[in-house]
């Protein structure tokens, strides 16, 4: 909802994008074309990508109000951009719905958007107090939930792996302790506890020192979003719905994310698959459904770190469909980030 200022319900609406030139520069949009911005957020690449070609683009988010202030687009654009609050995970069946079966780009800026982050309303950042929610959709279980009734194990598990908390098993115990006396309802309240049980001293980024909360609350929105398996579907989507010549365009913050985008390309590109030395490269090319365009890691740059710190951490990772029929394989992981079952038990 928006008010006559121009604000959202939880607060201005204002999102910087991340790496947007170089964005616009790999997906490198042409007229006629079909485009997918995978995670609409603030809108930028989806504006971006409209401005710089006479293209159509289909723009996703799981988060309904971000489709919902961004209507006026629809219109603005029409009949080039439709606007579909889905998950990124549902886009083969999306586009089956409007009868398009090959696009010419994808692009998903993974994780929390400023947006998301700024309104405390939404319970995802421990620098703004709020209740404890950090759904990026408006169903099923809330932060509240996974921090008050999971078993320790279960907790200690999901802040260990999906936040990498080298302390998970102090923070998992201490929040169990402090629930048994009164629930956890804020996001105040659970950054405290996390502070007090393993403090400030051994954890510097950048030579500076970051919040021990920043782990732990990671580690609850990616699991209640279940945003690592929403990313390896997306992949595996792409495989399947990009034209030949069709670019792939991740943008992710951390190196879970990144790991799982690493793995994928690296398979069908065939750059980790044992081959033999006297098989000629042209043939061993010929084979893979995938092949990088740029330098397979793209990283911010300076000065646009300076004037947004949130984009130092992120990393961009481009390929392109061949001709060749892509190999779904699930299994080309190094870890299964699955929890689907202890999040449907909530």
């Amino acid at each position: 909802m928006m008010d006559s200022s121009g604000n959202t319900a939880g607060g201005p609406i204002h999102h910087i994008p991340v790496m947007l030139s170089e964005v616009l520069e790999a997906l490198a949009p042409r007229g006629g074309c079909v485009y997918v911005d995978g995670t609409f957020g603030g809108g930028s690449y989806t504006k971006k990508i409209l401005e710089y070609a006479d293209c159509n683009v289909i723009s996703l988010d799981r988060d309904i109000h971000a489709i919902n202030n961004a209507k006026y687009l629809e219109t603005f654009y029409t009949p080039r951009l439709k606007l579909i609050n889905s998950r990124f995970s549902q886009l083969e069946s999306v586009l089956e719905n409007i009868n398009i079966e090959k696009v010419s780009g994808i692009v998903v800026d993974i994780g929390v958007s400023s947006m998301q982050l700024d309104d405390n309303a939404r319970g995802f950042s421990f620098q703004l107090d709020g209740p404890l929610d950090m759904r990026m959709g408006n169903d099923g279980p809330s932060a509240y939930d996974v921090v008050n009734n999971l078993e320790e194990d279960e907790l200690a598990n999901i802040i260990k792996i999906l936040g990498e908390e080298k302390l998970a098993r102090m923070v998992a115990r201490s929040i169990v302790r402090e629930r048994s006396v009164c629930p956890i309802k804020t996001t105040f309240e659970l950054r405290e506890i996390i502070a007090q049980a393993i403090g400030w001293s051994y954890r510097k980024v950048d030579k500076k020192t970051i919040h021990p909360a920043t782990r732990t609350f990671q580690a609850i929105r990616i699991f209640l979003n279940s945003e690592l398996h929403e990313l390896k579907q997306l992949l595996h989507i792409s495989g399947k719905v990009l034209e030949t010549g069709g670019r792939l365009v991740v943008v992710s913050f951390h190196s879970l994310e990144d790991r799982i985008v690493k793995e994928f390309l690296n398979y069908h590109t065939g750059k980790n698959r044992a081959v033999s030395r006297y098989l000629p490269i042209g043939d061993l090319d010929e084979k893979n459904s995938f092949k990088y365009v740029m330098s397979k890691l793209i990283k911010t740059g300076n000065d646009e770190v300076s004037k947004n710190p949130r984009s130092r951490s992120a990393r961009m990772r481009v390929a392109e469909r061949t001709g060749e029929i892509f190999r779904e394989n699930l299994d080309i992981y190094s870890k299964s980030y699955d929890y689907k079952d202890l999040l449907e038990r909530l």
